[in-house]
C-alpha cells in the first residue's frame, strides 16, 4: 500500500505465521488485473519472470498458468513451502527459492521482468535497486501492484478495520485513501514509469472467506499471537453476521506501475 510503512510500532510481522490463511483465502489479483498487464506486454510467454516477496506465489503461479517462466524468492520458508505445495498440486512449473531479496541469488540478466506485489515496501531499496539492475535484462521492466479494499468507500471493510483497530491499535494500514500517485517519489530519481494504471473492482467473498482474508493481513496474523487472532476472529465472525449476509463483495482498488531503469542508471550496470 502507498505510504504504508514496512513495520507496525513494537509489533513484528512475520508472514510465515499466516502461510496457511494466506494459501486458502488470499489468491491474489482478480483474472482483471492479469489482462491489462498482458496487454502491456508483462507476463506473456516465455518470458523470464522474477517474483519478489513472492508469498505463496500468487503472481508467479499464474504467470506460469500463461506460459511465462517463472521464478519466485520469499524470505519466509513456512510461504515458500506453501507456494511449492501450490504449484505442485496444479503441476506447475515454477521455481521456489528461500531467500532475501537484497541478495538475489541470480546470474546477471537473467529476467525480462521483475515483479513485487504489495512487497514492495518491505525492502531495503538501497540493496535491492542495484540487485534488480544487475538482473533485470538491459531494458527490463519492474512491476510493482497493490490489491487493497477501500474502507472510506466501502463499509465492510471499513467496520472490519475498526475491529482490526480494537485488537491491534499499532496496525498502520487502516483508513487507505485510495490515492495512486503516478510516479510515487522514491521511485523518481531511478526510474521511468512505462506505463500505470488502477481502477476498481467489486471482489465476492462469503463470510467465512472474509474471516480468512482478515486473518491473513499484516494487523491480525502476521502480527497478532494465535491467541489474539482467535479472540479477534471470534469477534469478527460476530459483527459480520451482524452487519454482512452470507455473500458479499467489497470494493477494492487495484493497481500497478511498469517501471524502466533511467538510462543514467542502467548505464551503472556491469558489462555483460
Amino acid at each position: 500500500m502507498h505510504g504504508l510503512p514496512n513495520h507496525d510500532g513494537p509489533n513484528d510481522i512475520d508472514w510465515g505465521k499466516t502461510s496457511t490463511d494466506y494459501s486458502t483465502y488470499r489468491p491474489g489479483p482478480p483474472p482483471s488485473f492479469y489482462h491489462r498487464l498482458a496487454a502491456l506486454g508483462v507476463g506473456l510467454p516465455h518470458q523470464t519472470i522474477l517474483d519478489l516477496g513472492t508469498g505463496t506465489g500468487v503472481l508467479a503461479r499464474q504467470f506460469a498458468r500463461k506460459g511465462a517462466i517463472a521464478t519466485g524468492i520469499d524470505i519466509s520458508e513456512q510461504q515458500i513451502a506453501a507456494a511449492r505445495k501450490l504449484a505442485d498440486d496444479e503441476k506447475l512449473d515454477v521455481e521456489f527459492i528461500v531467500g532475501s531479496v537484497e541478495q538475489l541469488p541470480f546470474s546477471d540478466a537473467a529476467f525480462d521482468v521483475a515483479t513485487a506485489n504489495q512487497s514492495w515496501l518491505y525492502f531495503d531499496k538501497a540493496k535491492i535497486v542495484p540487485e534488480l539492475n544487475r538482473v533485470l535484462k538491459p531494458n527490463g521492466w519492474l512491476v510493482t501492484s497493490h490489491f487493497c479494499w477501500l474502507p472510506r468507500l466501502d463499509p465492510i471493510a471499513l467496520a472490519t478495520e475498526k475491529l482490526v483497530l480494537e485488537f491491534n491499535p499499532n496496525w498502520s494500514a487502516a483508513d487507505w485513501s485510495g490515492v495512486i500517485p503516478a510516479c510515487p517519489k522514491s521511485a523518481e530519481p531511478i526510474f521511468d514509469v512505462r506505463a500505470m494504471f488502477y481502477y476498481d473492482e467489486l471482489i465476492l467473498f462469503t463470510r467465512e472467506a472474509w474471516r480468512g482474508r482478515i486473518r491473513s493481513c499484516r494487523g491480525v496474523g502476521a502480527s497478532m499471537s494465535p491467541e489474539k487472532v482467535a479472540e479477534f476472529d471470534a469477534a469478527h465472525d460476530a459483527l459480520l453476521k451482524r452487519i454482512a449476509p452470507e455473500k458479499f463483495a467489497v470494493l477494492h482498488r487495484i493497481d500497478a506501475h511498469i517501471f524502466q531503469f533511467k538510462d543514467e542508471y542502467a548505464a551503472e550496470r556491469e558489462p555483460i
